[in-house]
């Protein structure tokens, strides 16, 4: 496994486990109310903080590990990278095109802000299972 695979990931399984861990206080806090009725900012701040943060650690964890493992990319790694991240960015396309019709449509700002962090969410674990895949089939010839 490449260390760019590694990097992989480490970025989806952070972002997974970040989301969840949201939705599980998010909801955890809903306690029969309506969702609009929770406080969600705070805690929305905090899990991608946090999501940020284990990323670089488990990046920074990750190379302290394996100090001698090749760090260099190569035109597989280039084109991978480039094909996860086209990937993941039609869903924050599409993330913010929903919230910008959501708020269009007055939609209350819980709904908004909740559909742009999956937006952000989507992009990165979509992104990371198609680099994930590609690493583990090969880059596929158009």
């Amino acid at each position: 496994m490449t260390h760019e695979e590694k990097r992989a990931w480490v970025r989806l399984v952070v972002a997974v486990l970040g989301y969840g861990a949201y939705l599980a206080v998010v909801l955890s806090r809903a306690g029969g109310r309506p969702l609009t009725e929770i406080p969600y900012a705070t805690v929305l701040l905090i899990s991608v903080g946090a999501a940020i943060v284990a990323g670089v650690v488990g990046e920074t964890a990750l190379a302290a590990m394996t100090p001698h493992a090749s760090r260099a990319t190569d035109e597989r790694d280039r084109e991978i990278g480039r094909l996860g991240e086209h990937v993941g960015q039609a869903f924050l396309v599409l993330g913010a095109l929903a919230a910008m019709l959501m708020a269009m449509a007055d939609w209350d700002q819980f709904w908004i802000a909740n559909v742009i962090y999956l937006g952000f969410v989507l992009s990165a674990v979509v992104g990371g299972v198609a680099k994930v895949v590609v690493y583990r089939t090969g880059v596929p010839q158009w």
